[in-house]
């Protein structure tokens, strides 16, 4: 290869192409990818021969056409949030990459630079390798855009060029804004290597990256190109080689049904010859010999690596090493045909052998969701959880119209990173105990599909969640008045399109926002108050342990759970007006995330029924919630007093966690209060688009999609057309009774509320549920502390609220903070659906209030006039007189 054409920039010349092998080719001037390869290279390596197209050439490329301005101003206007802001900047760069020609001695160097390879036609990979990338502690890899088997000068350069462009894709501009990177700060090259024409690829990892072994190195492997094992198409062979003496460990051969090959104008997937599929791909010689090629690669590093191999005619080539960053230290509505014209089956239980929960989703969502909801939820569970669903198994599911999360999809992946018990003692308590006959399905995935990927997915969530805890007590706090402005300008829009575009540019936005900061409050977990209470076990009493574990701190203020009885105490005190009482708690119910029913605020005598409540409640010699808070505050502060009595050590170290868990169960709880604020703005704007098109409620049995398109332009006919059959599905399964708590396998919720013998807590379709019979004790999770016996009055709704008499014993399916008003009237609390960190477990410890939840069958045992026994100690109920 002659030397390239240079250009110089600061007094310093800089090629615009460098040989691959080139010992100057660093990170400024060719990128993560290409500064590993050419260390590769440079060390004697076997890595298929190519060149760099450094970084000058790019900047030459975009200052001299005047692009750079351009593209830093479209990207000034992105909000890392919002994909629509996203994907609007990406469109905008990617026509401007177009709109120019590569500057002739740019591409007179990459001739020159090609030809060298030996023809004026090899086939190439044309592989981006951008500045911020492939470091220690980041993974940055896939962000940019790779290009297999090009093929002669036009489309090499036409590679290059679009290789520039996608440094500027929807999804790089969004990762580096989320991981701290200047638009400014960011560089592209590109490596063109020959193409090696592979019989076999995969990928070798020098620890194991499932474990974190360092005696281990672990091997996959798939037929043809990379791209499809790197892509997670295939399921590979994998190979654990022992390094201490360089033997096959452990070897697991799979059916590889996918391969990538090359064509004649590329590469596609294609299906693996049968009597290739179960073949495995490396014998242990071959397996041998990758994995010392891993020990090399790892001793230039000085670090574990992560390495992309090919083979062909039985030799190995690298085609890239980088070190390894994650060693351990809206989907549609489901419409299936249902059984007659007129309705649709909403179940996504058929769509595999899972275990469902609604514990803590069922307190959110207690209703059958309309089409509405059930495509917003899908973006507010996409925002606001860290997880996502896993190879196409859903994270969350819709059955029967109800919501309810996959435990399945979360106890492999907690299994496939080693997290298995420890998942378990956490996520209790926000999902309770599983029946202990019920068995949690795995996923059919290897540990290595899990983590290979799942592991980015981790990755990028704790980065954003990270951003967002940053911003958290500047955000949150704006919401309200962003909502109040919204809505104003929702009630002042008069025209569709309009009305769309505000969805788009600040509607959608904000609720994605909202979302996302509920995941960040809700970072931290239970297992805080699990643990603190086993430490001051035998140092002070059960009851004081209680008060400890509450989550309350002296002088922290209540959590916003309380936050509408507190309120409704301080209207009727006359401490603050109705539009205050109004402006703070008029958008908590029941039933506040279902967009199509009206939020307590939009009721004129809602204020007027609850102050007629609480003074009903006063009557029977009930206290307010503010005096019970107070009391407890208290009780609490003695308790503390206690404690440091007993072991001073102890009771600063537990302060301090407690402090801590307190602070995260208040931001969760401003959080999830604000994100709920922003539901009644949702609803708003699907009630405007109804009175603008003319077709009012309908819209709440179409999805968002379905009602922008509406608001665009679309054939009204066809997107209405379905409306009917889901109003009349919705009508059908809303009817039915709650479904059980856990669900394993398929569910036909008709069959099973049709059926003599069901359950209330569980249903399993591998085991008849007369199989095990219901329990003579009712018993729960302790909610909170104490011992009471009295009237039950069981309740199915909220609504019923003047039914429960002061001092009766509240017992019910499930609350939300809807219910919280009926807590200082009741002398207990039981639920069906609970867990230690549920609604009905938190306010009743803040209240002093015994209680028990996740019973699962209370409903089932309990009737209304029963003498009940409620032990909140020891998580029981006991049935005194029917």
């Amino acid at each position: 290869m002659t030397n390239p054409t240079t250009a110089t920039t600061s007094d310093q010349a800089i090629p615009l192409v460098r040989r691959l092998d080139d010992p100057a080719a660093d990170l400024a001037q060719v990128g993560g990818k290409g500064a590993s390869l050419a260390r590769l290279a440079t060390a004697g390596l076997p890595v298929p021969p190519g060149f760099h197209v450094t970084t000058q050439a790019y900047r030459r490329f975009v200052t001299e056409t005047g692009l750079q301005d351009r593209i830093l101003a479209a990207v000034a206007r992105v909000d890392a949030t919002d994909a629509a802001t996203l994907d609007r900047a990406a469109e905008t760069i990617a026509a401007l990459f177009t709109e120019h020609e590569m500057p002739p001695d740019t591409a007179e160097a990459i001739i020159e630079s090609y030809r060298a390879l030996g023809s004026n036609d090899i086939a190439v990979a044309v592989r981006s390798s951008a500045t911020a990338e492939d470091l220690p502690d980041l993974s940055f890899a896939g962000q940019q855009d790779s290009y297999l088997n090009i093929r002669g000068v036009p489309a090499l350069l036409d590679a290059v060029r679009r290789c520039w462009a996608s440094l500027w894709t929807a999804r790089a501009i969004g990762y580096r804004a989320r991981t701290g990177i200047a638009p400014g700060e960011v560089d592209l090259a590109v490596v063109v290597q020959e193409l090696v024409p592979a019989d076999a690829a995969g990928i070798l990892f020098t620890a194991n990256p499932m474990t974190g072994a360092r005696d281990q190195i672990v091997i996959n492997a798939g037929w043809g190109l990379g791209e499809a094992v790197v892509g997670g198409q295939v399921t590979p062979d994998t190979v654990v080689i022992d390094r201490a003496d360089g033997s096959v460990a452990e070897r697991q051969v799979s059916d590889k049904t996918t391969m990538t090959v090359r064509t004649a104008t590329g590469t596609e997937e294609v299906a693996v010859p049968r009597e290739q599929r179960n073949r495995p791909v490396l014998s242990d010689q071959d397996a041998t010999a990758l994995a010392e090629l891993g020990e090399r690669i790892e001793a230039l590093y000085e670090t574990p690596m992560d390495i992309e191999w090919t083979r062909h005619d039985g030799r190995f080539f690298i085609v890239q090493a980088r070190p390894v960053t994650t060693l351990t230290d809206a989907r549609p509505l489901p419409e299936h045909d249902g059984a007659d014209a007129g309705h649709q089956v909403w179940n996504d239980s058929l769509c595999g052998d899972y275990l469902w929960t609604s514990t803590n989703v069922g307190e959110a969502v207690p209703d059958v969701m309309t089409p509405c909801t059930w495509s917003l939820l899908q973006v507010f569970l996409g925002a606001s959880m860290p997880m996502a669903d896993l190879a196409g198994h859903r994270l969350s599911g819709n059955i029967g119209g109800r919501l309810y999360l996959n435990l399945s999809v979360l106890y492999s992946m907690a299994d496939a990173f080693f997290l298995g018990e420890r998942a378990k003692s956490g996520t209790s308590q926000a999902f309770g105990t599983i029946p202990p006959n019920l068995t949690i399905p795995k996923l059919p995935l290897s540990r290595w599909q899990i983590v290979r990927q799942s592991a980015g997915t981790v990755i990028r969530a704790r980065k954003e969640i990270a951003a967002n805890q940053k911003s958290f007590h500047s955000v949150v706090p704006g919401i309200p008045a962003r909502c109040a402005e919204l809505n104003a300008r929702i009630a002042g829009t008069s025209d569709r399109r309009e009305l769309a575009a505000l969805w788009r540019d600040e509607v959608a936005p904000l609720f994605h926002m909202a979302s996302a900061m509920l995941g960040a409050g809700a970072r931290g977990g239970g297992g805080t108050l699990a643990y603190s209470s086993k430490d001051l076990h035998g140092l002070v009493s059960d009851e004081d342990i209680n008060l400890l574990m509450s989550g309350g701190r002296p002088g922290g203020g209540a959590l916003d759970s309380l936050g509408p009885v507190l309120g409704l105490a301080r209207l009727a005190r006359g401490d603050i007006d109705r539009d205050t009482f109004t402006a703070q708690w008029g958008h908590r119910g029941p039933h506040e995330l279902e967009v199509s029913i009206p939020r307590p605020a939009e009721d004129p005598n809602w204020i007027d029924r609850e102050l007629a409540a609480l003074a009903e409640a006063k009557e029977g010699s009930r206290q307010d919630a503010m005096a019970l808070l107070d009391q407890q505050e208290q009780a609490r502060a003695q308790a503390w007093e206690r404690v440091r009595a007993a072991d001073p050590k102890v009771a600063e170290r537990l302060e301090a966690k407690l402090d801590s868990w307190s602070s995260v169960a208040r931001d969760r709880e401003k959080a999830r209060s604000e994100a709920v604020r922003v539901f009644w703005l949702l609803r708003n704007w699907v009630l405007r688009a109804g009175e603008l098109t003319g077709h009012g409620d309908d819209l709440f049995f179409l999805s968002t999609e379905e009602i922008l398109s509406l608001l665009t332009g679309a054939d009204e006919t066809s997107v209405l057309e379905p409306v009917a059959v889901r109003r009349a599905t919705h009508d059908r399964y809303a009817r039915l009774p709650p479904y059980p708590t856990y669900l394993r396998g398929h569910f036909d919720p008709f069959a099973w509320a049709g059926s003599a013998e069901r359950r209330n807590d569980y249903f399993d379709a591998t085991e008849p549920v007369s199989d095990v019979p219901v329990s003579e004790t009712i018993k729960g999770f302790a909610g909170a502390r104490g011992v009471v016996e009295g009237v039950a009055r069981v309740l199915t709704s909220a609504g019923q609220g003047e039914q429960l008499r002061p001092g009766e014993i509240l017992v019910t399916t499930v609350t939300n903070i809807g219910w919280t008003p009926l807590f200082p009237r009741a002398g207990a609390v039981v639920t069906d659906v609970g867990a230690p960190l549920s609604h009905a477990a938190i306010v009743a410890r803040e209240l002093g209030i015994p209680a028990v939840v996740g019973c699962g069958n209370a409903t089932m045992r309990v009737h209304s006039g029963d003498r009940i026994r409620v032990d909140g100690s020891r998580g029981t109920v006991e049935l005194l007189r029917e």
